[in-house]
């Protein structure tokens, strides 16, 4: 059966990477969350997606030059008065029950690899003891190949885009997965199709799909039988599986 990951909590129905968007998520049954991590100024792991405020927050700038106390004095439009999360917070969320977690680790705000981040979510994820029921899901390969290595997470996913098909080919992707070791690839719904996904599953990965988000396309997916899709929509998404 294809797992239904609550995509940013839930990002149409809900404000995005919020906790009351991973509650409401995880309430609705989505198997798991998927959540952006990002480094506070002084190195507190912090949940959002984007490397700027400006979009989700009533802040400006850059999260990465924020420390996690000026962080928690900002608000989340729309959330209620909600802050910022840290990653601990949400992971205790997500302890509390019997679901997963998807934590995509982010380049820095610079756009660079923010090296560090990757042990500090594993870090994290041992304190609540949740690294089993977790897949680390990144678009560089390096911190793919790291995760891999770590050991005793669920999974570790490469996400590309459907422009990387264009750029090295179907090859070229699965000799990436192949460098990397990761056992899940994952890229955007408009890309997958049936002979993909075969080539997918012929390579031994399980495979799954975000950008889903309203029936037409979380059908398509669906009807393909991928092992996960990542959505805006859980709620649609399950409602539809368990027809």
């Amino acid at each position: 059966m294809t797992e239904i990951i609550a995509h940013r909590g839930g990002a149409i129905l809900w404000p995005e990477n919020s906790l009351a968007a991973f509650r409401n998520a995880i309430a609705a049954g989505a198997d798991a969350v998927e959540c952006d991590v990002h480094h506070s100024a002084d190195g507190e792991v912090m949940v959002m997606h984007d490397p700027t405020l400006e979009r989700t927050t009533n802040g400006r700038g850059a999260l990465g030059e924020r420390t996690a106390a000026e962080l928690a004095k900002l608000r989340l439009i729309g959330a209620g008065g909600e802050a910022v999360p840290r990653l601990e917070d949400l992971l205790s969320l997500v302890a509390t029950g019997r679901g997963g977690i998807q934590i995509e680790v982010k380049a820095d705000w610079r756009g660079r690899l923010d090296t560090p981040l990757l042990g500090h979510v594993l870090a994290a994820l041992d304190r609540h003891g949740l690294r089993p029921r977790t897949e680390v899901i990144v678009f560089e390969a390096e911190v793919a190949a790291a995760a891999v290595a770590a050991g005793g997470l669920r999974s570790v996913a490469w996400l590309f885009s459907p422009a990387m098909i264009r750029h090295i080919g179907l090859d070229g992707i699965l000799a990436v997965l192949r460098r990397t070791g990761a056992g899940m690839v994952e890229t955007h719904e408009s890309a997958m199709d049936a002979e993909l996904l075969s080539a997918f599953r012929g390579a031994g990965l399980r495979v799954g799909a975000w950008g889903a988000n309203h029936a037409p396309a979380l059908r398509r997916m669906l009807d393909l039988g991928l092992d996960a899709v990542a959505t805006d929509d859980p709620v649609l998404a399950i409602s539809l599986r368990d027809r």
